[in-house]
């Protein structure tokens, strides 16, 4: 009994932390897209803004600030004129659906998460 806890213990372990992983990634995307959306509705740029230090995003037109689990490592690559410093960047949408393009990676331990962001079309991707 006590050996099949030992090594049931740790595949459980990594279970929550692939789900925490994964839940992540779905808020973010859900951001993403919601934010490609509003451009597209209102006619009207929209933004994502992401904090990898804090590890918080914002849509923006939407007052919440959405928070990511303290666990996982955020990275974010994009355009230039979109880093307002070395902690924080948007993403931008246009009204014609094209964004700013970028890509998001999520990381906790070896597991890895992208979003990727396409400038041409501004789909919203996920790749592991």
């Amino acid at each position: 009994m006590g050996l099949a806890y030992g090594l049931a213990a740790p595949m459980i372990g990594s279970g929550a932390a692939s789900l925490e992983l994964k839940g992540a990634t779905r808020q973010l995307a859900a951001g993403l897209r919601k934010a490609r959306g509003e451009a597209i509705t209102r006619r009207q740029e929209a933004v994502l803004t992401l904090d990898v230090g804090q590890r918080r995003f914002a849509v923006s037109g939407d007052g919440r600030v959405h928070a990511l689990p303290e666990r996982i490592e955020v990275a974010l690559v994009t355009a230039r004129s979109e880093q307002l410093d070395n902690q924080v960047g948007n993403i931008r949408f246009f009204p014609d659906g094209t964004s700013t393009g970028g890509r998001i990676t999520l990381s906790l331990g070896e597991t890895r998460q992208a979003l990727e962001v396409d400038w041409l079309t501004g789909k919203v991707s996920v790749t592991p």
